[in-house]
């Protein structure tokens, strides 16, 4: 007996199943998707079995199994598929995709002492007659007293062994118990009412079929009632035996929707994202494969949770760049749901207020069916616009706030309203200068200039995290005439407790690096423990505050200003959703946009969500400059520690690519990445522009087999890249 196993190793080049001896051992315990130990360059290490051969051709010798790590397979049949046709899609590893669908606790070769977490308890052994004999006789008032406690209640806990607890298990007089403990306990506010569907809503849960597979796009404006939506169709998906998965793009999200989700459905609901410790990943995903929830709530990597007739997938803010998995394996959650829900003949739904391009044209072409929803749920208005030209404020001595926005935000907080403030760029200002030279302080290792963050004093790359004290002297000039430019979340917080008697609370990633702050600020902000909420991109979508009635941005046009073909379209998407996070409820919302350029089509046409017509100009450029939906797109990036091996083998690479390709394929560079140096490592790319081309999977494949031995040069590629 002979099994296929897949091991995890850091060289590419043994990116392949090798064939080891199940022995005799081994045979009943063995079966595909376990994950064992096997000899491998003269060491222990792990990989998962593939398949199982009764016979082997070859004629060399074979090692055998060392041993099975787990007593049941981590790998189900559909994973099995899932990694097969995911290679296919985006040319990765293998094993790459397998360890992106496991907690850590399961995963190839991390040599974690994850486990599951047990309460010991102690319980009678004996009958209520002996233990009360056993009282009567005993001379240890230690013995007594548990064995009287025991009598009342039917365990107790145990955290720390007593020599009466010993003595009585020696003399069989108790035993021991042990009970699993979820290490994750989710909690809830209280605040969510299920409410009744209006018709419009009623129309789009009648319209998803739930008993075979199709694609649906939902087009609703912001505060539509999508969450009610989902929400109706999974327990209809319940109510058929079935399972769901429910995604959200940002952790910042999940404590709203898991707080509805478990005030709706209780303990049939699991968790899954980044915020979770690696202990309460394990605990919840093994709920997952032992079948005791039928819902899953998470981030990207909630898609592979082990669930069995899965009854439909939704994906909410389904334009959401997150969804990408931006390294190794680089797929698509939403790919992977369609895969899923043809394998589970299963709907998958996805929702946005401002869905991307690629999908939206799907839906018109009939890809995928389009469902609507025009109107804000409640009866609410969509906030009004105003715009505010930013070139004209400066003249007036306005640098950071409008008087516009000021005064919106005065009368707010007299009215004790709330107001959200979106500003996407963290940390105090964007460079350090000198104004001497003109010296930009810079990371060594990556080409970029260093962020200040004032309240820990330190300048920081926010690529590899090198990171130095406040420079007060230029290290070119030696002049001490040192000035910070440009304006970050912390700055901005600094020059709002200046201006404003308010209590202010920001949210980016310098403030919720600690477990539970993200669920923290949103509570308390939720609870108007604060009156303004100031962050980055993380506060813009999804979430629902009924008190919040101004939203203001303070720089549009720092999106618009990023050098890619969706710079534009991500311009519109965020503009949108953070407007549409003011006015939810029967208060009126307001959204003032600060911008030095609001003559931009994204930026008017955000200003009056309109995103239809927005969608039409963005096509239009799109077909011109032959970019998706019109076009696919494949990055094939090379990376060396040397720049001149890195220039010379993408200038290779490049010309292999346009001598080899379809006629009608267009390859663009080789080129410096956008951020060319990053950690030391410089990065060249080719952008494949194309159609059809039946040659490009070989191709791409024949170049990854070729650099898979090259230790200088790596080669990574990227199918539908969402930045180029």
């Amino acid at each position: 007996m002979y099994a296929k196993v897949i091991i995890e190793y850091g060289a590419k080049a043994v990116d392949k199943e090798f064939t080891y001896i199940v022995p005799d051992n081994l045979k009943d315990k063995i079966k595909i998707g376990h994950r064992v130990k096997v000899p491998f360059n003269n060491k222990l290490i792990e990989g998962f079995v593939l398949d199982i051969k009764d016979e082997y051709g070859l004629e060399y010798e074979l090692k055998e199994i060392d041993s099975v790590c787990d007593e049941k397979p981590v790998i189900n049949n559909e994973m099995l598929y899932l990694g097969t046709e995911i290679q296919k899609q985006i040319l990765c590893s293998k094993i790459a995709i397998f360890q992106a669908m496991l907690p850590k606790a399961l995963k190839a070769s991390h040599n974690t002492n994850i486990g599951i977490k047990k309460d010991r308890y102690i319980m009678l052994n004996v009958s209520y007659e002996e233990a009360s004999n056993y009282i009567e006789k005993c001379r240890f008032p230690g013995q007594v007293a548990i064995l009287e406690e025991l009598i009342v209640k039917d365990k107790l806990l145990i955290t720390n062994l007593t020599s009466s607890v010993n003595t009585l298990i020696k003399n069989e007089i108790i035993r021991f118990e042990y009970e699993n403990v979820d290490r994750y306990v989710s909690h809830t506010t209280g605040k969510y009412k299920q409410v009744k569907l209006n018709n419009m809503q009623e129309e789009v849960v009648s319209a998803v079929d739930l008993n075979k597979h199709d694609t649906y796009l939902l087009y609703g404006v912001t505060g539509s009632g999508k969450t009610e939506v989902y929400m109706e169709l999974i327990d209809k998906v319940i109510s058929l035996g079935k399972t769901a998965i429910m995604l959200v793009p940002e952790i910042s999200l999940t404590p709203q929707i898991v707080d509805r989700f478990v005030t709706r459905f209780g303990d049939q609901v699991a968790i899954l994202h980044s915020g979770l410790s690696d202990y309460e990943k394990y605990d919840e995903y093994r709920k997952i494969m032992d079948g005791k929830v039928k819902i899953v709530v998470g981030a990207r990597s909630a898609i592979f949770a082990p669930l069995n007739n899965i009854g439909i997938i939704v994906i909410d803010e389904e334009h959401t760049a997150t969804y990408k998995q931006d390294n190794n394996p680089r797929y698509h959650a939403r790919d992977v749901a369609i895969l899923r829900g043809k394998y589970h003949d299963a709907p998958v739904l996805l929702g946005s207020a401002t869905p991307s391009l690629e999908s939206f044209a799907r839906a018109n072409k009939g890809v995928y069916k389009m469902l609507t929803l025009t109107e804000r749920a409640g009866g609410g208005h969509l906030p009004k616009v105003t715009l505010i030209d930013m070139k004209n404020e400066v003249k007036r001595g306005n640098f950071i706030l409008s008087k516009v926005l000021t005064d919106k935000i005065n009368e707010k907080l007299a009215k004790n309203e709330q107001i959200i403030l979106l500003l996407n760029r963290r940390g105090y200002s964007s460079m350090l200068t000198c104004r001497d030279c003109g010296n930009v302080i810079k990371c060594p290792n990556c080409d970029i200039s260093l962020t200040y963050h004032k309240s820990s004093n330190t300048n920081r790359c926010h690529y590899c995290n090198y990171s130095i004290h406040n420079v007060n002297k230029c290290p070119v000039c030696g002049s001490n005439n040192m000035k910070d430019y440009g304006l970050g979340t912390e700055k901005l917080e600094e020059e709002l407790k200046k201006i404003f008697n308010a209590r202010i609370v920001r949210m980016d990633m310098d403030t919720t690096s600690k477990k539970g702050m993200h669920e923290q600020i949103i509570e308390d902000f939720g609870n108007h423990k604060y009156d303004i909420l100031l962050g980055t991109q993380m506060i813009a979508k999804g979430l629902d505050f009924p008190l919040v009635t101004l939203v203001g941005v303070i720089n549009a046009d720092m999106s618009l200003n990023v050098p890619d073909f969706r710079s534009a379209e991500v311009t519109f998407q965020l503009l949108s959703q953070v407007s549409g996070r003011a006015g939810r409820s029967e208060l009126l919302g307001e959204v003032i946009i600060q911008s030095y350029n609001p003559e931009h089509y994204s930026i008017l046409l955000a200003k009056e969500h309109n995103y239809l017509k927005f969608y039409q100009e963005e096509m239009k450029i799109r077909k011109v400059l032959n970019y998706p939906p019109y076009f696919y797109i494949t990055l094939v990036n090379i990376t060396s520690k040397d720049y001149e091996i890195g220039f010379k083998e993408a200038n290779k690479i490049g010309n292999y690519l346009k001598n080899n390709l379809d006629e009608k394929t267009k390859v663009l560079g080789p080129s410096m990445a956008n951020v060319f140096k990053i950690n030391n490592v410089y990065h060249y790319q080719c952008i494949i522009k194309y159609k059809f081309d039946n040659k490009l999977n070989m191709i791409l494949t024949k170049i990854d087999e070729l650099y898979k031995t090259n230790n200088q040069v790596d080669i990574s590629i990227d199918v539908n890249p969402i930045r180029v």
